[in-house]
C-alpha cells in the first residue's frame, strides 16, 4: 500500500477529479507521511545517510524535508554571502540527501530559514536589513534580521531559490521564517519608509496606536506584503522547476501566531495547494485537542480535498525546548493522533542527525505504520456537524489589538472546550464564509466576535432568518471590521438587546481591563429555588415562581454561580427571557467581610429569545467562555453546554455516553461514516507533558444517519474489533468496551 496513492482508494474524490485522467497526481495531493532531520552546522561530518534512509522506510514516509539554504547553506552555493559552515567543506550534503531520497521514490522539499543573516552579510548590504526608530539594526542573537521590503527578499532570495532548484530538482521549497519581522516591531529602514509612503502618502507610524488610522493601514500593508512574497516566490519556483514546483512557506496552526507574523490565514489558504504547519506541540496549559482543532480550522479555509502537513517534534518541547532530549512518547503520540483526527498528516521532526538520546527514534514508527495501513480513511472525507464556531483574523487584530490572547482567543478556546467536554462535533467557520459553510448547520456560535463588517452581520441575519440558531457572547458585533466602536451592537435586532443607552462597552476600554482581571462576582439564577432545597433557613427565602429554563438544567441546588467578570446595564426588549443576572463585586478578604452588599440587580448576564422563523438566539454579555478557558470551572462548562444544546435544539449528529474527556470528530466519506475519537482523559490533560495513557470505557455511541443511509457494520481501526451495529429511527447504535489513546470507527 505504501506506494499506492490514497486518491485511487476514494471513489469520486474531488482531489482526483481535479486532474485529467492519466495525469500523474502531483506530490502535494499524494504524499501523506513526511520526515525531517533538521540539519545542524556540525552534521556534515556525522550524517549517517544509510541509517536515515532505513529510518525513512521504517516510518513509511513519502516525503522528506531537507535543509538547503538561507541562514546556512548545505551545498556549495555560488553566492559568497550564502554562509556555509566549516564542517561542510566542499561537500554538497543537500544534494546527496536529495539524490538518496529521490532514489527511494520520495518527494523532497528544500527547507529554507531565510530572514536572518550573518554580520558579514550585513556589512556588505546594511540597507537590506530592518532598523529600529534609533536607526540600529534589529538582531536575533548574533544574526541580523532582513527587511521584507528590501532587495534581500526581492532579489537575493529568489536567486537562491533558483539555484537550489536548478542544482538538485527538489519538488518544492518550504521556509519557516519567511515572513520577516513580527507585529511587535516596526521597521524604519529606507525601504519601508519609501514603500509605505507610496501606498499611504504617510510616513511609517512612530509607535503602535490602534486608534490611529495610519497605524491600522500599516497593519494591513504588512499583511499585503507577505502575500506579495508568497506569490513572488511561487512564480520563481514554478518558473525554475515547473508548474508543480511550489514554494509553500510554513504557517502556524494558531490564528494568534499567524497574526503576530502578518500572515493572513484565509488568503494564504485561498492560494495554497498544501499547507505546511510549524505547529509542533501543545501549549503548557492546552490539551491535545488544540491539534485536532487546528485541522478543523485550516481545512475550513483550505478545503478537505487538500492536505495539511505538520511538523511533529520528537524532541522535548514543553515548558523548555530541549532540542536533543526525547519527548515523552505518550506526549508525542497523543499530539500526533489528535492531528490525525483533525485531518492533519504526520511529519516527524528531529533536530540534528546524531542523537545520544535514542528513545525518540521509537515514537513515530508504529503510528506512521498505522497511518499507512489506514490512510484511505484519514483523507478525502468531509466533516459532519450541526455547530459552527465563527472566527476572524480581523477580530484578533483590530479588536484584540495588543491583548488578543485575553480579549479574543480565550473566548474562542473556552467555547471550543465546552463543545469538546460535551462531545459535540463542530466546524470552524470564518466570518466571511458563513453563507458558504452554513448549509447543514443548526447553530452558529460567535464567541466575542467583536469586530464584524456589515456584510458579515448580514450573513448571520440571513442564517437566523432561515431558521438557524445563534449563540453570541461578550461584545460581539459592537465594533466594525476596523475595530471602531459602533453606537450599538450591529446584531442588536437579533440579540433583542441594546447598548445604546448604557455605558456598556464604553470607549474608555473598560471591557478590556475587565477581561484581563478576575473579580469576586456572581450570577443569580432565576427563579430562585433554595426555598425548596434542604439547608438552613432565614425565613426570607424567595418563594418559587415558575419553572427554570432548560439552559439552567443541573443547577437545581444553587441560586448563584461563580462568575469573576464584570457587567454593565443593557436595555433588553420585552418578550425576552433573562434567566441570569449580575451580582456586583464584594469583599473576598478578610472572610468576615465576605457577604453580598447588593444581592440582586437587573443587569442581564444572559438574554434568550426565539425568532419568528424558529431560530433560537442566546446572547450572553457575561464572558463565561473566557472565564471557562481561564479557570476551567465545571459550572461554566456546564452552562455553555446547556446553551449550545438549547440553541441547536438538541439536533446533533452524535451522542456518546460513558466516562472520559473525549474529542469527537465525525466525517462522511462517500456512503460511509467515520468517527474518530481521541481519549484526552489524563492527569496531564491541560498540562504537558503526559506520561501515561488512561483507557476509558465502556462507551455507548449513537450516530445520526443521513436519509437513505443503511450501514450494516462498524469496524474499529485501532483495536481491530468489529462491533455489533443496530439501526433504529434514523440512528446507528454501537458500543466500545475501551478506548486507549484513540479509536476510529468506520460505519459502512
Amino acid at each position: 500500500m505504501r506506494r499506492r496513492t490514497f486518491l485511487s482508494m476514494i471513489p469520486g474524490s474531488a482531489a482526483l477529479r481535479a486532474f485529467p485522467q492519466g495525469q500523474r497526481i502531483p506530490w502535494y495531493r499524494r504524499a501523506l507521511r513526511w520526515g525531517q532531520t533538521n540539519i545542524t552546522e556540525k552534521d556534515p561530518v556525522r550524517y549517517d545517510i544509510a541509517w536515515w534512509r532505513d529510518y525513512w522506510k521504517r516510518t513509511c514516509v513519502q516525503g522528506v524535508i531537507i535543509n538547503a539554504g538561507g541562514i546556512v547553506a548545505y551545498y556549495p552555493s555560488r553566492y559568497p554571502l550564502h554562509y556555509r559552515p566549516a564542517w561542510l567543506g566542499d561537500r554538497d550534503l543537500f544534494g546527496e540527501l536529495c539524490s538518496a531520497a529521490h532514489a527511494d521514490g520520495l518527494v523532497v522539499l528544500a527547507r529554507m530559514d531565510s530572514n536572518r543573516a550573518s554580520e558579514t552579510f550585513y556589512r556588505a548590504h546594511p540597507d537590506w536589513f530592518a532598523r529600529d526608530a534609533d536607526d540600529s539594526p534589529y538582531r536575533a542573537g548574533d544574526l541580523f534580521v532582513a527587511c521584507i521590503n528590501s532587495p534581500y527578499y526581492e532579489e537575493y532570495l529568489p536567486s537562491i531559490l533558483r539555484e537550489i532548484i536548478e542544482r538538485s530538482r527538489p519538488e518544492g521549497i518550504t521556509d519557516n521564517s519567511w515572513s520577516g519581522l513580527g507585529r511587535e516591531t516596526i521597521c524604519y529602514c529606507d525601504n519601508c519608509e519609501r514603500k509605505f509612503r507610496e501606498r499611504s502618502g504617510k510616513p511609517v507610524p512612530k509607535k503602535p496606536d490602534w486608534d490611529d488610522p495610519v497605524y491600522r493601514q500599516w497593519i494591513r500593508w504588512n499583511y499585503d506584503r507577505r502575500l506579495e512574497i508568497w506569490d513572488q516566490n511561487n512564480r520563481v519556483t514554478q518558473a525554475a522547476g515547473g508548474p508543480h514546483c511550489l514554494w509553500v512557506g510554513m504557517n502556524s496552526g494558531s490564528v494568534l501566531g499567524q497574526s503576530r507574523s502578518f500572515r493572513d490565514m484565509k488568503e494564504i489558504c485561498r492560494r495554497a495547494q498544501i499547507i505546511m504547519l510549524d505547529h509542533q506541540r501543545r501549549g503548557d496549559t492546552d490539551s491535545f485537542q488544540e491539534n485536532g482543532h487546528a485541522g478543523r480550522l485550516i481545512h475550513g479555509l483550505l478545503g478537505w480535498d487538500k492536505l495539511i502537513l505538520e511538523s511533529m517534534s520528537m524532541y522535548l518541547s514543553a515548558t523548555h525546548s530541549f532540542r536533543l532530549a526525547a519527548k515523552p512518547a505518550v506526549e508525542a503520540r497523543m499530539w500526533m493522533v489528535a492531528g490525525f483526527a483533525g485531518g492533519i498528516q504526520p511529519w516527524w521532526h528531529h533536530v540534528g542527525a546524531y542523537h545520544e538520546d535514542r528513545r525518540a527514534y521509537h515514537t513515530a514508527e508504529p503510528l506512521m505504520r498505522w497511518h499507512e495501513i489506514n490512510e484511505q480513511y484519514l483523507v478525502g472525507r468531509t466533516p459532519v456537524a450541526a455547530v459552527g464556531v465563527v472566527w476572524s483574523q480581523e477580530n484578533v487584530d483590530f479588536y484584540g489589538r495588543d491583548d488578543p490572547s485575553v480579549l479574543v482567543d480565550m473566548c474562542y478556546q473556552g467555547m471550543v472546550r465546552a463543545l469538546l467536554r460535551t462531545r459535540i462535533p463542530y466546524i470552524a467557520v470564518h466570518a466571511d464564509h458563513i453563507e458558504r459553510d452554513a448549509p447543514g448547520l443548526t447553530l452558529l456560535v460567535l464567541p466575542n466576535v467583536a469586530a464584524m463588517s456589515e456584510a458579515q452581520c448580514e450573513s448571520v441575519r440571513r442564517f437566523v432568518a432561515r431558521g438557524g440558531s445563534l449563540l453570541a457572547t461578550g461584545v460581539t458585533s459592537l465594533y466594525d471590521e476596523q475595530g471602531r466602536r459602533r453606537s450599538d451592537f450591529a446584531l442588536a435586532d437579533l440579540f433583542r438587546t441594546s447598548a445604546a443607552a448604557s455605558r456598556f462597552g464604553r470607549a474608555d476600554s473598560s471591557e478590556r481591563r475587565w477581561a484581563r482581571e478576575t473579580y469576586h462576582t456572581y450570577l443569580r439564577l432565576t427563579p430562585e429555588l433554595r426555598a425548596t432545597v434542604p439547608g438552613p433557613r432565614t425565613g426570607n427565602e424567595v418563594l418559587v415562581q415558575g419553572q427554570r429554563h432548560a439552559v439552567l438544567n443541573g443547577f437545581g441546588e444553587t441560586d448563584i454561580l461563580p462568575y469573576g467578570g464584570m457587567l454593565e446595564p443593557l436595555d433588553v426588549d420585552s418578550g425576552t427571557l433573562v434567566p441570569l443576572t449580575f451580582i456586583p463585586p464584594f469583599p473576598i478578604y478578610p472572610p468576615e467581610t465576605s457577604w453580598m452588599r447588593e444581592e440582586r440587580t437587573s443587569v442581564p448576564a444572559l438574554v434568550l429569545s426565539t425568532h419568528g422563523s424558529g431560530g433560537q438566539v442566546a446572547y450572553m454579555p457575561a464572558d463565561i467562555d473566557r472565564r471557562y478557558a481561564r479557570s476551567n470551572l465545571p459550572d461554566h462548562g456546564d452552562l455553555l453546554a446547556n446553551l449550545i444544546l438549547w440553541t441547536c435544539k438538541h439536533q446533533l449528529p452524535l451522542e456518546v455516553d460513558g466516562p472520559g474527556l473525549l474529542d469527537c470528530h465525525l466525517y462522511r466519506q462517500g456512503e460511509r461514516l467515520i468517527l474518530h475519537v481521541v481519549n484526552l482523559t489524563n492527569p496531564a490533560a491541560w498540562r504537558a507533558p503526559a506520561e501515561s495513557i488512561f483507557p476509558v470505557g465502556p462507551l455507548r455511541l449513537r450516530v445520526r444517519l443521513a436519509d437513505g443511509s443503511h450501514p450494516t457494520e462498524v469496524r474499529s481501526l485501532v483495536s481491530g474489533r468489529q462491533q455489533h451495529l443496530s439501526t433504529e429511527a434514523g440512528w446507528a447504535r454501537f458500543t466500545a468496551d475501551s478506548i486507549a489513546d484513540h479509536e476510529v470507527f468506520v460505519l459502512e
